[in-house]
């Protein structure tokens, strides 16, 4: 009856995990490069290692969130830092509209003169580039 058991088990396995649901896949690779970019383009950095990277196109507004690590090797625990990006638009030319960075945000609305600095230059670079 042991035997019978296993045997009807592993029949049923491979339908249990195919039915498991699949890992969140990228939703817009467009979005998520945009806000890669951002990154890039806020903290001066030519390279950027990214650990979880979403992209959220059906939202309003479009936008897309990631961890980050501007070190040369980094280890999975280096990914402590997170950036959120917010666009007009979900397909290019995405049009920034707010990024967030730690718990510090840049937007053309923004009450801290420097912070609205900030977003006004990375938008400039940002719309300078071809989508």
């Amino acid at each position: 009856m042991r035997k019978a058991s296993l045997a009807a088990a592993l029949l049923v396995l491979p339908t249990l995990v195919s039915a498991a649901p699949p890992m969140a896949a990228a939703q817009s690779a467009g979005l998520e490069q945009a806000c890669i970019s951002v990154a890039k383009n806020f903290l001066l950095a030519p390279t950027l290692k990214t650990g979880v990277v979403q992209s959220f196109p059906e939202l309003d507004p479009p936008g897309a969130r990631l961890t980050y690590s501007i070190r040369q090797n980094p280890e999975p625990t280096d990914f402590n830092d997170e950036i959120e990006c917010e666009f007009d638009r979900a397909q290019a030319p995405y049009g920034l509209k707010r990024f967030c960075i730690s718990n510090t945000c840049y937007s053309a609305g923004e009450k801290e003169e420097e912070n609205r600095r900030r977003y006004q230059e990375v938008k400039a670079l940002m719309d300078r580039q071809k989508p």
